[in-house]
C-alpha cells in the first residue's frame, strides 16, 4: 500500500506499471503476474522448469504449457511497429509472430490468453484492478477520473502504464562488458575479440546481416536485431509438442498466422529475428526453445555452409539435425553465406556473445 501511495500522489505512470507487472491478482488464480514470465533476476525470460525444461512457459492453472518459448522482455522497447521495409520483408511488432504492434499490444495479450494468466474478459481483469484501493487512485490520478467508466478504456489504461514501465532503462541498460568495451572501460580478451572480429566481418560470417541494427557496425546503442522475420529452418520441438498436446501434424507457420502475414504463403515458418542482447544468459533458443546451448544454435548455422558430416550433428542428440518443420521459404541466401567455421572460431563467436550480457545478469552466464 505504501507502493500505492507513493504512486498516487506523484501521477508516476512508470512506477503504476512496475507494481502491474509483478502483480499476480491479474491471473485467473492469482499466481502469475508478467514478471513469471518475464523476471528480472534472469534477464526478463521465464526461470522455471517444466516437464520439457524452459522450453515453453506453464500457465497459471500450473499445467497448461504454450508451443513457444516466453522471449525476453529486455530490449523490446525498440522493435519498430509492423512494416515492410526496403527489402519487401515484414519487420517489427511484438511477439515471436509480430502479432501486436507494440508494448501496448502485447501486454494486454497475456492475461487474456487461456493458457497463460487465464482472465476471461478484459471487465474480469479491470474488476480485479478495481479491488485494490491504490490502483483505483494512482489510476485516476495519471488517466483522469472517468478512467473506470470503460472496462475498454480502464484495459487500454493498463496496458500503457506496462508498456511505459517496459520502456524504463531497468529493461536496456546498455552496460554490458561489449557496451563498456565501446567506452574503454573493457579489454576484450582474446577469443572475444576474435569472435567480434568475426561477428561484424561480412567476410567470414553473416551474422551481423540480421543481427544489426545501426548503419556503423558495433556503435553504440546497438540492439543486435534487424527485426526482420525469417524461416531458418528451426526442427519441431518433439518433446515440447508431446508435453503440450498439441494435435498430431500441427505446424507452427510463425507470421503466416498473423494479421500481417496472413494468406501470403511466403510468411510460412517465419519469425522475427531476436536481439542478442543476453542471449547467454536467455536459453533455451529458437522459437520453440529447440536447442538448449548457444553453442548448439551457433553449430545449427553453420551446417548451412558446411559439408562436413560432423557439422550436420546435433550435439545435444547426437543424431543429426532434425528437418525443417516449415520448408517452404528458408531464408538460404542469408543462411549459406561464408565459409564454413572451425571450431575455434565458433568458440569465439560463443565467447563474443557472452559479452552482450547486461552487467546484473553477468552471474548467471555457465
Amino acid at each position: 500500500m505504501a507502493l500505492m501511495t507513493a504512486m498516487s500522489s506523484a501521477g508516476d505512470i512508470e512506477t503504476l506499471g512496475e507494481a502491474l507487472f509483478f502483480d499476480v491478482n491479474l491471473s485467473r488464480d492469482r499466481t502469475q503476474s508478467c514478471a513469471t514470465c518475464h523476471s528480472p533476476d534472469h534477464a526478463f525470460i521465464d526461470p522455471r522448469d517444466t516437464a520439457v525444461g524452459r522450453a515453453a512457459s506453464l500457465g497459471d492453472d500450473g499445467t497448461s504449457l504454450g508451443d513457444r518459448n516466453a522471449p525476453s522482455a529486455a530490449y523490446a522497447q525498440f522493435s519498430p511497429r509492423p512494416h515492410r521495409n526496403a527489402k519487401g520483408r515484414w519487420v517489427g511488432g511484438l511477439f515471436l509472430d509480430g502479432r501486436e504492434p507494440d508494448l501496448e499490444g502485447q501486454a494486454g495479450g497475456p492475461p487474456l490468453n487461456p493458457i497463460e494468466m487465464g482472465m476471461e474478459s478484459k471487465g474480469a481483469v479491470v474488476k480485479r484492478l478495481r479491488e485494490n484501493p491504490g490502483y483505483v487512485t494512482a489510476f485516476e490520478a495519471v488517466f483522469g477520473p472517468a478512467l473506470f467508466q470503460s472496462d475498454e478504456t480502464a484495459y487500454a489504461a493498463m496496458t500503457k502504464a506496462i508498456a511505459a514501465f517496459e520502456r524504463t532503462p531497468a529493461f536496456a541498460p546498455f552496460d554490458s562488458k561489449y557496451d563498456r568495451f565501446l567506452r574503454g572501460q573493457y579489454n576484450m580478451t582474446d577469443e572475444e575479440e576474435l569472435g567480434r572480429v568475426l561477428f561484424f566481418s561480412n567476410q567470414f560470417t553473416n551474422c551481423n546481416t540480421c543481427h544489426q541494427l545501426k548503419d556503423i557496425a558495433g556503435g553504440e546503442g546497438e540492439t543486435f536485431s534487424n527485426y526482420e522475420f525469417h524461416n531458418i529452418g528451426v526442427p519441431e520441438n518433439t518433446a515440447l509438442r508431446a508435453a503440450n498436446g498439441s494435435a498430431p501434424g500441427r505446424v507452427d507457420l510463425g507470421l503466416f498466422d498473423t494479421v500481417n502475414g496472413k494468406a501470403d504463403a511466403a510468411q510460412k515458418g517465419m519469425f522475427k529475428t531476436p536481439t542478442l542482447r543476453n542471449v547467454a544468459v536467455t536459453g533455451p533458443y529458437m522459437h520453440n526453445g529447440v536447442f538448449n546451448d548457444l553453442r548448439t544454435v551457433i553449430l545449427f548455422y553453420n551446417k548451412y555452409n558446411s559439408k562436413a558430416p560432423r557439422r550436420q550433428i546435433n550435439p545435444e542428440t547426437g543424431a543429426p539435425f532434425a528437418p525443417p518443420e516449415v520448408p517452404e521459404n528458408i531464408s538460404r541466401e542469408e543462411l549459406e553465406f561464408g565459409p564454413a567455421l572451425k571450431d575455434r572460431e565458433i568458440d569465439a563467436l560463443v565467447a563474443f556473445l557472452k559479452t552482450l550480457t547486461d552487467q546484473r545478469h553477468e552471474p548467471l552466464i555457465k
